[in-house]
Formats: structure tokens, sequence, C-alpha cells
């Protein structure tokens, strides 16, 4: 996900969002533990679009 399309979402789907993709993240962490991922590329991917979500979240908090 892109900035571009993180800074388009409103404060509640941000949070939806950043939630669901925590639970993927975790869920994609036991799947890797157990059999290897055909392209563990996609964890790295994953927590670095968490990572811009919530940095996005934060900037609007201390904006207000």
């Amino acid at each position: 996900m892109k900035m571009s399309e993180v800074k388009e979402l409103a404060d509640k789907d941000l949070r939806e969002k950043i939630e669901n993709a925590e639970r993927a993240l975790h869920q994609m962490k036991l799947n890797h533990a157990v059999t290897p991922l055909e392209n563990p590329s996609q964890i790295k991917a994953a927590r670095r679009d968490i990572a811009r979500m919530k940095t996005e979240l934060q900037m609007r908090e201390l904006n207000k």
C-alpha cells in the first residue's frame, strides 16, 4: 500500500486496516514457521505497510 493510498483513508478505516494487517502478519509468521512461504519477503512488505499506516495515524493525532 502506497502512502498516497493511506492518506486517503479516514481515521476509522485506517485503524481497521492496521488491525487486519497485523492479524494477517501474525498468521503469515505462524504459517512460515510451520512451512516456509514461497515468498518470505511478503512478511517484510507487510511489516512496512503496517508501519506506514501507523505513521500516518500518528501524524494525524499530532496535528489535531
